[in-house]
């Protein structure tokens, strides 16, 4: 009978912290994901902001004042840093995401990104329009 010989196993050592600074694409993707706290914060600041204005119109310039504050001022700049990326890094994404074919041939991805640019530019046009901006 041959004898069984046993070796150690290799494992692989993972980093538990910090494992993302190895390399700027992992650091690029750690971004994208953390934007999404400010977004998500952002949302629960309009809600915060929907409720004050039920309650009527003292709330609602407690809740104006509040955003004239240097904190929250701060925070809309680094939300609208983060949402500015995290469009942008998807609107690359997308045409590897959902690749359009017609026909024999699939659409260019320059062509898939330009199209999600052109509406969110015209979202934006229709948003400042409304807003009175011009």
């Amino acid at each position: 009978m041959a004898e069984q010989v046993t070796r150690k196993p290799y494992v692989r050592e993972v980093p538990r912290m910090l494992w993302f600074l190895r390399h700027p694409r992992y650091m690029r993707y750690m971004a994208r994901e953390f934007s999404c706290l400010f977004i998500g914060a952002y949302t629960l600041m309009l809600v915060v902001g929907l409720k004050r204005l039920a309650e009527g119109p003292d709330a609602w310039a407690g809740f104006l004042a509040a955003l004239g504050s240097p904190g929250a001022i701060v925070f809309h700049l680094f939300a609208l840093a983060f949402s500015a990326y995290h469009s942008i890094t998807w609107f690359r994404l997308t045409p590897k995401a959902m690749p359009v074919q017609i026909g024999d041939t699939f659409v260019a991805d320059r062509v898939i990104s330009g199209a999600h640019y052109a509406g969110w530019a015209l979202v934006s046009l229709v948003v400042l329009w409304l807003a009175g901006a011009f």
